[in-house]
C-alpha cells in the first residue's frame, strides 16, 4: 500500500465540553494500520474516528468519491446483517466497491495457509474485513497482509461496534466523561471492546455478569490498565459486579446483548436459566437515570435478554447503533486507506470554506507494527 496519508476531522459534537486532548496531540491519520482490537488504538485515535464519523454523518455528499476504485473484501465465517450491510453500503457510498466471500463452509486457513491467502489479496485487495471464530485468524492475517486488516468481530472482541456505541452515546449526551454504562448479561466479545471503549473516552462502565461468566480478566486488566494510565483525558472507571441491579442503579445507559453468542448454541438451555435474572425489562430500566437509554448490538432474542416493551421503547437507541455502524465504519476505512487526493474539497457548493471542518492533512507514514492479543 502507499504510505500517503490524510485525515478528516470535525469539531467535537458537543461544543459546550470540548475534548481534552490538545490539538498538537491529535494523530491526523490512521493509514497503514490494522484495525484488530480496541488496544489498537490510543484514546487519541478512538477521538478521531468519532470526530471522523460525526463529519462523514453530517456531510455524507463531501466523501462520495473518497474511495473511489478502492476495493475491500469480507471473509465471514459467521452470519452477519448489520456487519456485512454496513460495510458494502459504507464503502459503496465512499465511491468503493466490496467483495463478499461467504466462508461458512470451511474456516480461513483450513484450504491454504493464511500467509498464502494474505499475499495473494494485498495484490487485488485495498483493505481486507475479517468476521471470524478464531481471533487469532484476524491477527495472523494483518501480520502477513501488507494493507489493512479490519476485525468484523471475533471470539473475544468486536471493535467496530463498540465504536458505533460510543458513538450512540456521544450523539445523545454529548462528552461522555463522568457517563455511567452499565452492560448486564454475558462478558463476551462486545462487553470486551465495551469496557476498553467507554474507559478511552471518559466513560465509567459497569458490568454485571453471573459468576463464571464474567469477561475475560485480561480485558477487564487492560482496561485498568488504560485507567490508571491515561494522560489526555480522564479515562473511565470499569467495575465488574454479579448483581444486575447494582450496575444498573442510576445507570445513564443500560446494554446487553444475546446469553449465547453463535457457536456456543450447546449451551443455550443452561444460559437461559442462568442469565434469566438479567433480563432487561421494564422493572431493570425503572433503576436507572429517568433519561437513561436502552442499548443492544443485535440480533435480539426478545423475551430473553430484553422484553418487548423496552426494545420497542422511546428510550430504545438500538438501531441508531445499527445505523451508526455505517458512518464509524465509513470513518474507519478513510483513516486506514488513502484517499485525499481524490476526497471532495471542504466546500460548499457555493465555494465558501465549511465551517466548524478541519482542512485535510497529509505526511508520511510508516505502518504500525503494534499487535493485539
Amino acid at each position: 500500500m502507499t504510505t500517503k496519508s490524510y485525515a478528516m476531522k470535525s469539531t467535537a459534537i458537543a461544543q459546550d465540553t470540548p475534548i481534552s486532548i490538545p490539538a498538537s496531540k491529535l494523530p491526523n491519520t490512521l493509514a497503514g494500520r490494522d484495525l484488530c482490537s480496541i488496544r489498537d488504538l490510543s484514546a487519541a485515535d478512538v477521538r478521531l474516528i468519532l470526530d471522523t464519523a460525526h463529519a462523514v454523518k453530517a456531510r455524507p455528499e463531501l466523501y462520495r468519491q473518497a474511495l473511489a476504485a478502492k476495493q475491500l473484501v469480507m471473509f465471514f465465517e459467521k452470519d452477519s446483517l448489520r456487519t456485512r450491510m454496513t460495510f458494502e453500503a459504507g464503502i459503496n457510498t465512499l465511491g468503493g466497491s466490496a467483495i463478499f466471500i461467504d466462508q461458512k463452509g470451511s474456516r480461513l486457513g483450513e484450504r491454504e495457509t493464511l500467509a498464502d491467502v494474505a499475499h495473494n489479496l494485498e495484490r487485488w485487495i485495498d483493505v481486507i474485513v475479517l468476521r471470524t471464530y478464531s481471533h487469532e485468524t484476524i491477527t495472523e492475517m494483518a501480520r502477513y497482509a501488507r494493507v489493512p486488516v479490519v476485525n468484523a468481530l471475533s471470539d473475544i472482541e468486536h471493535p467496530c461496534q463498540a465504536l458505533a456505541d460510543i458513538f450512540t452515546l456521544e450523539e445523545r449526551f454529548g462528552n461522555l466523561r463522568g457517563l455511567r454504562l452499565a452492560y448486564v448479561g454475558d462478558g463476551n466479545n462486545v462487553a470486551h471492546s465495551l469496557l476498553l471503549t467507554a474507559v478511552l473516552t471518559g466513560a465509567n462502565i459497569t458490568l454485571a455478569s453471573p459468576k463464571g461468566y464474567e469477561p475475560k480478566a485480561e480485558f477487564l486488566a487492560a482496561a485498568r490498565v488504560l485507567a490508571a494510565s491515561a494522560e489526555n483525558i480522564p479515562a473511565g472507571t470499569v467495575a465488574c459486579v454479579n448483581d444486575a441491579s447494582e450496575a444498573v442503579s442510576g445507570a445513564d445507559a443500560i446494554y446487553t446483548d444475546q446469553w449465547t453468542s453463535m457457536g456456543q448454541e450447546n449451551e443455550a438451555d443452561l444460559r437461559q436459566q442462568i442469565f434469566a435474572s438479567y433480563q432487561v425489562n421494564n422493572k431493570m430500566m425503572s433503576l436507572a437515570a429517568q433519561h437513561a437509554v436502552f442499548m443492544h448490538c443485535l440480533p435480539a432474542r426478545r423475551g430473553n435478554e430484553v422484553t418487548d416493551e423496552v426494545m420497542d421503547s422511546t428510550q430504545s437507541v438500538v438501531f441508531d447503533q445499527a445505523e451508526n455502524r455505517m458512518h464509524v465504519q465509513k470513518a474507519i476505512l478513510l483513516l486506514l486507506l488513502d484517499a485525499a487526493d481524490d476526497a471532495t474539497p471542504l466546500t460548499d457548493l457555493a465555494g465558501s470554506r465549511l465551517e466548524g471542518v478541519r482542512p485535510f492533512t497529509r505526511k508520511t507514514h510508516k505502518r504500525s507494527t503494534q499487535s493485539s492479543f
